[in-house]
């Protein structure tokens, strides 16, 4: 491990201390735990304390759980992943924090530490249906305005469960049950016919 690596890992224990639930150093790379109540001062400890600086939040990503690890995972379903990047220091670290109510996932909003997780979060919301609190705009984002669920969850099915068409008679796009035919998967075999056999 890199003298580097080492400091950042030694400043985290030391400005964060019982604040991280979890800690991995993996791929050269330390990911952190915090609870959810913790969320926002670990984050805005990250962002303002002396030996982090984590200027700049480079990513956020919603993560969903279930059946993890073949079913073999026993923490809470809904996750939010940050990435974050220390230019001053030049170094990153990992925030993983679960949202605890699995039928209603919830987290803070992070827009006011970082401008740049207003979009990052509302795909976290669009495509894992976690809500972020006091976030400014939360609506979707990468799906249409009439989209029932979230299609990033485990238990979405895979071909969606509404499909759209536009309706000439109605002259607009309508939603309606995925209808599927039946249809024969075997491939046709083409030969040539100058094929010979021997």
């Amino acid at each position: 491990m890199s003298a580097k690596l080492n400091q950042l890992i030694s400043t985290l224990q030391a400005t964060l201390a019982e604040k991280i639930t979890k800690q991995v150093l993996a791929l050269g790379e330390v990911t952190i735990e915090c609870a959810a109540a913790d969320y926002l001062l670990v984050c805005q400890t990250l962002r303002d304390g002396a030996g982090l600086k984590f200027e700049q939040l480079i990513d956020l990503c919603g993560v969903d759980y279930q059946d993890y690890g073949n079913g073999g995972f026993d923490g809470s379903r809904y996750a939010v992943v940050s990435h974050f990047l220390s230019v001053t220091l030049n170094h990153r670290v990992r925030l993983r924090v679960f949202a605890q109510d699995e039928e209603f996932p919830i987290l803070p909003t992070l827009v006011d530490l970082w401008p740049v997780a207003n979009w990052f979060e509302r795909e976290a919301f669009d495509l894992y249906g976690i809500m972020f609190e006091n976030h400014p705009d939360l609506r979707r984002l990468l799906t249409d305005y009439g989209f029932v669920g979230h299609p990033f969850r485990k238990d979405f099915p895979m071909i969606g469960s509404v499909e759209m068409r536009y309706d000439p008679e109605q002259k607009r796009v309508i939603y309606q049950p995925v209808t599927i035919d039946e249809r024969n998967n075997v491939p046709r075999v083409i030969r040539s016919e100058g094929a010979h056999h021997g």
